[in-house]
């Protein structure tokens, strides 16, 4: 069985966030960045420009005013949610579907994903209070560890698959089984090859993990609580995929279980807004 380090230099051979998502997301990560670094760097590729204006102008921002550049597309929605815009468009790329999504469906994934990310900067924002778009990357990349399986390991991720659709545990077990990795390290390695923020990187990692430590308010608590919340929606990463909570975090959602209720009956409006953004353009 390869390692994961071996799987991950094979797949960013092939595919990878195209330049412009990985230098934005440097450049986010300097504290003396510019609005004109910004605009300087998304305007060298015109068809992205398209997409990402075409997003902000969506009813899902629902801006009172038209926006008709990069420049002013930042003073309204910020560098951070500008960068998630990029990711999310280089990612429809790797999602897209292949010939056969019987057992394992990236278009499925990428609606669990997309679901995910809504979910969890809901939480971070109406719930804990925080910005959210940190959480709002995380759920967008949590699995896609599962791609970089799908595209290299192809044969073995499908066993592991069925092994785990026979008998649902933990789908990072059935993967460690018949991989020798799993989803989640995959993901942490090309979160940290692309130089994402190191709580999205411990999100990515983490999700699938007893959390008996960690705070609520962390990403990788935020993750699992909201791929428990968008199972019971019929938005599973895998077909019959049953999301659990670590023990901790289950007892934090009862004694917070208004707002969760709250939380998810407006989180498939929220999600049917979104719908325009994630959406291929095939």
């Amino acid at each position: 069985m390869a390692t994961a380090e071996e799987i991950i230099g094979k797949f960013n051979n092939i595919k990878t966030l195209p330049h412009v998502a990985l230098r934005l997301t440097k450049l986010i990560s300097k504290e003396n960045s510019s609005l004109s670094e910004f605009e300087k760097l998304i305007r060298v590729d015109p068809s992205l420009v398209v997409r990402i204006l075409r997003m902000v102008n969506s009813s899902y921002y629902a801006l009172k005013e038209r926006v008709d550049s990069i420049a002013r597309a930042l003073v309204f929605i910020g560098m951070k949610n500008l960068r998630n815009m990029v990711v999310t468009e280089a990612l429809r790329d790797i999602f897209k579907p292949t010939a056969d999504e019987a057992t394992f469906s990236r278009t499925k994934l990428w609606l669990h994903c997309a679901a995910v990310s809504i979910s969890a900067q809901m939480i971070s924002e109406r719930i804990l209070g925080e910005k959210g778009e940190d959480a709002f990357l995380c759920g967008i990349l949590h699995d896609i560890g599962m791609i970089v399986e799908d595209q290299l390991e192809h044969d073995s991720f499908i066993q592991a698959c069925k092994a785990y659709e026979s008998s649902p545990t933990v789908i990072t077990a059935a993967e460690t089984e018949h991989i020798g990795t799993n989803h989640c390290e995959l993901g942490h390695l090309l979160a940290q090859d692309w130089e994402l923020p190191v709580t999205v990187q411990d999100g990515v990692r983490y999700h699938h993990d007893n959390l008996t430590d960690t705070s609520a308010s962390s990403i990788p608590a935020i993750i699992q609580i909201s791929e428990y919340l968008v199972t019971k929606l019929d938005y599973g990463a895998l077909p019959g995929m049953k999301a659990t909570l670590s023990p901790s975090l289950a007892t934090y959602v009862r004694n917070n279980i208004g707002e969760y209720k709250a939380l998810l009956e407006d989180l498939p409006e929220e999600i049917d807004k979104a719908k325009e953004i994630y959406e291929s353009d095939d």
